[in-house]
């Protein structure tokens, strides 16, 4: 088949690679109809390649047909059609039934001191091989995959892969009282759903910081207030602003949606790309026990939320060695909240929305449709945020 493939920093090729088969009694094949490029798959492609294998399968939001299961896989059968979660979880275990799937103890990575597998995301997550494929191995198939109704295009489903619950998850994290403000950094992929999820959860309030036009001009066309941080000298001008504008108080809630590789972070970005160029015999541990992320949107977070208020993260952090301004975080008596989405938590309660009248706007919710030889052109657009590229979805 062919599959997107990781072959060293800002390179992917599409390769061809043997098909995936049955493993265990609990795995399924499906043959993917779409799969989405999501903001974490850019932190593989520049900061996290220390952990990375030249000839890794990526992706992890994958949607398609079943094709075949194995003798341990019940309420599931060839042709059925499903959205498969970005991670692995059994289901039954402790931390499952706690609603903890990406702690998930019998797909932990125990050997990396890690949580649950994750579908195409370095050995640190178990080294699954990703969804940016024409076909996909499941593991634990028996809990995992979604089924959906036959009709409407794969738009309509294919975000409860990622989309939807981390950004489900980030707004309930965030805890945003009746009538609160909540302020989210970063308008890509979730970023921007983690706001129309906020109104439709009826925040009084939603204010949306970026530097991208498009970006910003999508939130707003959805009823956000906005903040263009190019209009701004520092961040310290950006936080007085957003001050302002909540009565000198600042939003009770912030979602941080950047993540590790946030705007404005010049040495962390040296240190960063340093160690990407280095061999992997050496830049693996040096990366495990002392890197840093770049934090300009986490401690922009952490001086814009009120006092008493809450931080939700939802950007990806893989520092092992970061600063963190603990006298700022006690004195404000600030509540920090922060994970993977726990996928099959909130998927229930997200189905409901996924109707005809379309009230979080899934159906054209991507920017871009690509095929899977034109994946690498798509990562490179992507990270550079050009033509107006929010959303990818790759359809085999």
């Amino acid at each position: 088949m062919k599959a997107v493939t990781w072959q060293g920093k800002r390179d992917v090729r599409v390769e061809t690679v043997p098909d995936p088969r049955i493993e265990e009694p609990t795995d399924a094949i499906i043959r993917i109809t779409s799969t989405g490029l999501c903001g974490s798959d850019l932190h593989l492609y520049e900061v996290l390649t220390p952990f990375m294998t030249p000839g890794d399968i990526l992706g992890h939001e994958p949607m398609g047909i079943v094709e075949e299961v194995g003798p341990g896989v019940t309420g599931l059968m060839p042709g059925d059609r499903v959205v498969v979660p970005f991670q692995i979880s059994c289901g039954s275990c402790w931390m499952c039934g706690q609603g903890l799937h990406t702690q998930c103890e019998t797909t932990q990575v125990t050997g990396e001191g890690m949580g649950a597998q994750l579908f195409g995301y370095t050995r640190l997550y178990g080294a699954v091989p990703g969804a940016q494929a024409e076909y996909l191995r499941v593991p634990q198939a028996h809990f995992g995959p979604i089924k959906v109704p036959e009709g409407p295009s794969d738009d309509r489903f294919l975000y409860l892969s990622d989309v939807l619950p981390t950004a489900w998850q980030a707004v309930e994290y965030a805890s945003v009282p009746p009538g609160g403000t909540l302020a989210v950094l970063g308008l890509g992929p979730i970023g921007d759903m983690a706001c129309r999820i906020a109104l439709q959860k009826g925040a009084e309030r939603v204010i949306g910081v970026d530097l991208v036009g498009d970006r910003l001009r999508r939130a707003r066309d959805r009823g956000v207030e906005t903040f263009d941080l190019r209009d701004f000298d520092s961040e310290k001008e950006l936080v007085a602003a957003v001050r302002d504008a909540t009565g000198g108080r600042g939003p009770d809630s912030v979602i941080d949606a950047v993540g590790t590789e946030a705007h404005g972070s010049a040495v962390a970005r040296l240190a960063q790309n340093a160690t990407a160029l280095l061999p992997q015999k050496i830049s693996g541990p040096l990366a495990e026990r002392f890197s840093i992320d770049r934090l300009a949107a986490l401690y922009t977070a952490i001086e814009m939320v009120r006092r008493g208020g809450t931080i939700s993260l939802s950007g990806v952090y893989g520092g092992m060695a970061d600063p963190m301004p603990m006298l700022t975080l006690f004195d404000k008596q600030i509540q920090l909240r922060m994970g993977q989405a726990n996928v099959r938590r909130w998927t229930d309660e997200i189905l409901p929305l996924l109707t005809d009248e379309d009230p979080l706007g899934v159906d054209d919710f991507a920017t871009h449709h690509v095929s899977l030889a034109e994946t690498p052109e798509a990562y490179d657009m992507f990270q550079k945020k050009r033509d107006g590229a929010v959303k990818v979805v790759i359809n085999p």
